[in-house]
Order: C-alpha cells, then sequence, then structure tokens
C-alpha cells in the first residue's frame, strides 16, 4: 500500500494495469488451454471506445470503463464466435488475422486519432466527487481494479465453471462426452477474458492520458503472451510476477545500462535501453529452455520436491 510512496506512481500503476492484462490472457490459455493471438484488440479496443467516451462525449470516469469494457465484451464475441468453431494453431491464426482487421480500422478510423493516437484524455472524477487528478488518488483506484479483476479470475477458476475449463484443456473429447457443451464454456471463457482486458485497457488509457495503435497491434498480442510465459502458465499469480518482469525491463533497462556503463567503465552498456526487444527475447528463449514453467511455477516445484525428497530421506 505504501508502494506509491517509494516507487514513481505511473510506473506502478502501468504495470497493475498489464499485470491484470496478463492475468486475463491466462485464464484463456492457463485454464482453458486456448491460444488467442488477438487479445491486443480487447485491450487496445477498449482503451480507444474508454478515451473517446471520456475525452469527446465528456462522460464520467466509471461510465467510461464501463463503455471500454463492453466494448471488449462485444469484440471478443464476435472474434470467439468465429474463432472457437476451430482448434490449436487455426483458432490462434483467426484470433490474429481478426485483431489485425481491428488494428487496420483503429488506423483509419476518425475518432481514434490514427497514427496521432487519442491525445489528452482526462481522468475525471470519481463519483463526481473524488479528483483523479493526482497519481496518488489515481493509483488507489487502479490498485482496487485490479484486486477486483484479480478476485474475479480467482473466484471463477475455483468455482464448478472453472473446473469445466479444466476439463476442456485437460481433455475435451472427454468433457464432450460428460455431457458439456464446450464451445459455449469456451465462448464463456473468452468473453470473460476480452471484458478483463478490456478493463486493463481502457484503465490504462485513463492512467497516461492517451491511446496509440501500439495497444492494438499484434507485437502487444505477443507481449502479454511473453508475461505469461515468463511469470508462470496456468498458476494465478505467474502472470503478475511475469508482467512486473517485463514492464521492469521496459521502464528501467536504459537506467540498468547507465549503472553498468558508469561501474565498468564500458560504454557500450548504455546502448542497452535501445535494445529491450532483444533483452525480452533473450528472456523468453530462457525461459522456454530453462524455465518450462516460468518463474513462479518452476519456484511451486521446486517447494512441492523439497517435502517429498525430505520424506524419502526419512
Amino acid at each position: 500500500m505504501a508502494l506509491p510512496f517509494f516507487v514513481y506512481p505511473v510506473f506502478l500503476m502501468k504495470v497493475l494495469c498489464f499485470a491484470l492484462f496478463a492475468c486475463a490472457f491466462n485464464l484463456l490459455i492457463g485454464f482453458t488451454g486456448l491460444l488467442s493471438f488477438g487479445h491486443a484488440a480487447f485491450f487496445g479496443g477498449a482503451g480507444y471506445v474508454a478515451g473517446h467516451m471520456l475525452k469527446v462525449w465528456g462522460l464520467p470516469f466509471e461510465l467510461g470503463l464501463l463503455g471500454g469494457v463492453a466494448a471488449a465484451a462485444l469484440i471478443g464475441l464476435l472474434m470467439g464466435g468465429l474463432a472457437i468453431r476451430r482448434q490449436g494453431i487455426y483458432f490462434t491464426m483467426i484470433t490474429l488475422a481478426l485483431a489485425q482487421m481491428l488494428f487496420f480500422v483503429c488506423l483509419q478510423a476518425p475518432f481514434t486519432g490514427g497514427e496521432d493516437g487519442l491525445q489528452g484524455v482526462p481522468r475525471g472524477k470519481l463519483l463526481g466527487l473524488i479528483d483523479l487528478g493526482s497519481d496518488m488518488t489515481m493509483y488507489y483506484v487502479v490498485l482496487a481494479i485490479f484486486v477486483a479483476g484479480f478476485a474475479l479470475i480467482l473466484r471463477t477458476v475455483h468455482s464448478p465453471f472453472g473446473q469445466v475449463l479444466k476439463a476442456i484443456k485437460e481433455n475435451e473429447p472427454r468433457a464432450v462426452s460428460l455431457g458439456y457443451d464446450t464451445d459455449k464454456y469456451k465462448l464463456l471463457a473468452f468473453v470473460l477474458s476480452a471484458s478483463l482486458a478490456g478493463l486493463a485497457g481502457a484503465t490504462k488509457t485513463v492512467v497516461l492520458g492517451f491511446e496509440t495503435l501500439t495497444d492494438v497491434h499484434w507485437s502487444m498480442s505477443g507481449l502479454v503472451v511473453l508475461m505469461t510465459l515468463v511469470g508462470g502458465l496456468g498458476t494465478l499469480t505467474g502472470p503478475v510476477v511475469g508482467a512486473i518482469v517485463i514492464i521492469a525491463l521496459e521502464n528501467k533497462l536504459g537506467d540498468f545500462g547507465n549503472f553498468l556503463a558508469d561501474v565498468s567503465s564500458i560504454e557500450w552498456f548504455r546502448t542497452i535501453g535501445e535494445s529491450v526487444t532483444i533483452v525480452t527475447g533473450f528472456i523468453f528463449i530462457v525461459c522456454v529452455l530453462a524455465f518450462r514453467r516460468g518463474i513462479v511455477g518452476e519456484i511451486g516445484a521446486l517447494f512441492r520436491r523439497a517435502p517429498a525428497q525430505g520424506g524419502a530421506a526419512h
């Protein structure tokens, strides 16, 4: 709770937004077994809708967020309705293709600002009373949004609905033989994941005050895949850890490079900040080769192994 007194609040809010985005994505791939490569459509699409509602229509903060979530849910319903008819790589490629279609819509549509993006989005007031212009106030609002979103994911995973999703991931033909309409469950999971990703995107737009094409580009979908894999696929806290690692790298790598250059007198280190993509790619390769379960997954496996070895010793 006291973290914003020691760390830049806007950086923390950005981390929380991406952590919620990664958790929403993990609900789909980690617990349902569906690899979507189009989650940028929900994240960025909701950001544009929320930003437009707040800036152009002058609606309150809460309605802006709700509008963004509703837009993401609708896009998720349309994309999911088409994509879940296919499985495996075909499902993934359909989500990617549909998301890229939305990217070109955002590039051409007049209300998005095209390549310039949507600038000057106001934060407004919470419940019409609390001014969100202060970074500290906004931080606690974003924290509450993240906690609420994470709690919903937690409740979903541990509900009977969540157990069916796990069954679909483990063995879909068996779930069908038990009488479950797996397509309906997958579509519901897809829409829920899209809605939460939209909530993260809309919140990020309000925090930063702008929305750009970066958030609807396919590379954003790749980034959330990376966060989830680095943190731990199919774990509840893994995507949060992955988001912290990747966003910290993007924002602090240049400072770290300057520090290394000052300590070692090797000027090359100052260029590390320009090579974030290379460093994140390297981390991705290391995770795939050495940490298949991600950071949280490997730590969990280590703790499970320790008691088992202790029992064997006795």
